[in-house]
């Protein structure tokens, strides 16, 4: 949560993460700052939606525990509300392939969510729908959703979603962004399995 603020990929109390633990997931409180965050400031929760802790979950718990519990591959989720990637939410935008590295969310476009309430099940529902074969996606009128095998990975897909999206912003001004084609972006997803950062993440222990 403090990466989130120190990356400017958030401000003040914006912005939400989870991580898969034992039989639930662990997610940040809601409306605590950053830096007022503590180890024991952090919600464990049932995949039935349930808690014991002094302290509410975040309001957007719902997709957090959707998402862990319909993607067995992932176990980590950021939500944030990033400039550029919240823009093209604004406008409720897909993001196309204007850079190879679009591959690193799993293919070649990064869809939009319709908007719905925050907190709420329809969110989440559209929310699903949106990452199918995807590692992040746009909620429209709101931010964004990264997801990874660990929070570092996760948030590292987080900061190339909002620099692809910065990168697109720049280019729709200079003319017309070049489009690359399907399966130049299926090839390099196939290449990214073993890229970096998460070749590291899938061989380390958990």
């Amino acid at each position: 949560m403090r990466d989130l603020l120190t990356l400017g990929l958030s401000q003040g109390t914006s912005g939400n993460v989870s991580v898969r633990h034992g039989d639930g997931f662990l997610v940040t409180p809601s409306g605590i700052p950053a830096a007022d965050l503590t180890a024991d400031s952090i919600v464990p929760m049932t995949f039935a939606g349930t808690w014991d802790h002094a302290l509410a979950p975040s309001s957007e718990w719902r997709f957090h525990r959707d998402i862990l519990q319909r993607r067995p591959e992932i176990h980590a989720v950021v939500h944030a509300h990033p400039t550029y990637c919240t823009a093209f939410a604004l406008c409720g935008r897909t993001i196309p392939a204007v850079h190879y590295m679009i591959a690193a969310v799993g293919g070649p476009t990064i869809r939009c969510a319709p908007y719905a309430p925050y907190g709420t099940d329809e969110l989440s529902r559209l929310a699903l729908t949106a990452l199918e074969g995807r590692g992040g996606c746009l909620l429209a009128n709101h931010g964004m959703i990264a997801t990874g095998p660990d929070l570092a990975r996760a948030l590292w897909l987080a900061v190339e979603m909002e620099t692809l999206c910065r990168h697109y912003a720049v280019a729709l001004q200079v003319g017309a962004p070049v489009i690359l084609p399907d399966d130049e972006i299926a090839r390099t997803v196939e290449r990214f399995r073993t890229y970096g950062l998460q070749a590291q993440a899938e061989s380390a222990p958990r």
